[in-house]
């Protein structure tokens, strides 16, 4: 008897132990299965801000790309703009320069204009003495060209006279007078020039000819025409033969 109720207290304090076991590993499930829940959800929680943030990161990165493009075109635009800007600043420039000359031409215009009126000429008298001081001065400068033709042809005449009267005479040339030899005949030696009366080059005058600085000839000028004249070339100058191209000088 005393061995079963031993046996019974035995079993009913296992089956005590068994179930305070079972609460003990019941809680622990419970506590485990909460810890899982909320890490699930912690977890769920920062992927879903992960997600936020990316969005927000390649929102961002747009919204700084269309910024910088609508930069770079308004900077472009800018700069379009100031160089308009610039251009129109001196076209005004010009426009006020252009103004205030023409402002002053007026303004000449009206003294003179007032200047005769005090006189008290007549309009009419005022534009024939322009037309008549026009009229001389065309015929002054026509007498002048005529002067300067005059005064080649003595100086010609003079030349001429000396070369016939004084045996070392030099007939003088314009200083610094430079041309070029536009034809040269070696058998015959003589030469065309590339100058002539407009460069004052007279009959009897020398010129030396010369070719990358070395002496080639000396050549005398024996007839001139407006632009041109024939040399022929001095006995013992030549030291080589004349080509098309060669310098002479004064």
């Amino acid at each position: 008897m005393l061995i079963r109720i031993s046996l019974i207290v035995a079993i009913l304090a296992g089956l005590a132990a068994a179930g305070l076991n079972f609460l003990q590993v019941k809680e622990k499930i419970t506590t485990t299965l909460k810890e899982r829940d909320d890490f699930h959800k912690t977890a769920d929680a920062e992927t879903a801000a992960h997600h936020k943030f990316e969005k927000l990161a390649k929102d961002t990165q747009a919204k700084l790309d269309t910024t910088t493009a609508e930069l770079a075109s308004t900077k472009d635009l800018l700069e379009k703009a100031n160089a308009a800007a610039e251009e129109a600043t001196k076209k005004l420039q010009v426009v006020e320069d252009t103004l205030k000359k023409t402002e002053a031409d007026r303004d000449a215009a009206q003294n003179q204009l007032a200047a005769w009126k005090a006189l008290g000429v007549p309009l009419e008298s005022i534009r024939a003495t322009l037309a008549s001081i026009k009229t001389i001065t065309e015929k002054n400068e026509a007498i002048e060209i005529e002067k300067q033709v005059l005064e080649r042809k003595v100086a010609r005449l003079d030349n001429r006279i000396k070369l016939l009267t004084q045996s070392d005479y030099e007939v003088p040339l314009p200083d610094g007078l430079k041309g070029k030899v536009l034809v040269a005949d070696p058998k015959y030696d003589f030469v065309v020039l590339d100058i002539g009366d407009n460069q004052k080059v007279v009959e009897g005058g020398k010129l030396l000819v010369n070719r990358n600085g070395k002496l080639i000839a000396k050549v005398v000028i024996k007839s001139v025409d407006a632009t041109r004249s024939i040399a022929n070339v001095l006995p013992g100058w030549k030291l080589s033969d004349i080509m098309e191209g060669d310098q002479v000088l004064y």
